[in-house]
C-alpha cells in the first residue's frame, strides 16, 4: 500500500514537472530567434563602433590640420599687416 503512495505522488510530480515544463519547451524557438537577432544586432552594433572610431580618428586628423592652417593664415594676415 505505501508503495502504491510513493508512485503515485512520485507520477503526480513528474506531472506536476511536465505541465510547469511545456510552455518553457514551447517558447524555445521564439526564444532562439530572438537571440539570433540580436547576435546580428551586437555584431551591427560592433560594426558601428570600428565605424565611429575611424571618423573619431580622421576628425582629430583634420582637426589638427585646421590648427596649422589657421596659424599658416595668421602669418600671412600679419605679414600683410592686416
Amino acid at each position: 500500500m505505501v508503495t502504491w503512495i510513493v508512485v503515485a505522488v512520485v507520477l503526480f510530480a513528474l506531472v506536476a514537472l511536465a505541465l510547469a515544463v511545456r510552455p518553457v519547451v514551447a517558447r524555445l524557438p521564439r526564444l532562439r530567434r530572438a537571440a539570433v537577432a540580436l547576435q546580428r544586432r551586437q555584431a551591427e552594433a560592433e560594426g558601428l563602433l570600428v565605424a565611429a572610431e575611424g571618423l573619431q580618428e580622421r576628425a582629430e586628423a583634420l582637426q589638427g590640420r585646421l590648427e596649422v592652417t589657421q596659424r599658416r593664415l595668421e602669418v600671412i594676415k600679419a605679414k600683410r599687416g592686416d
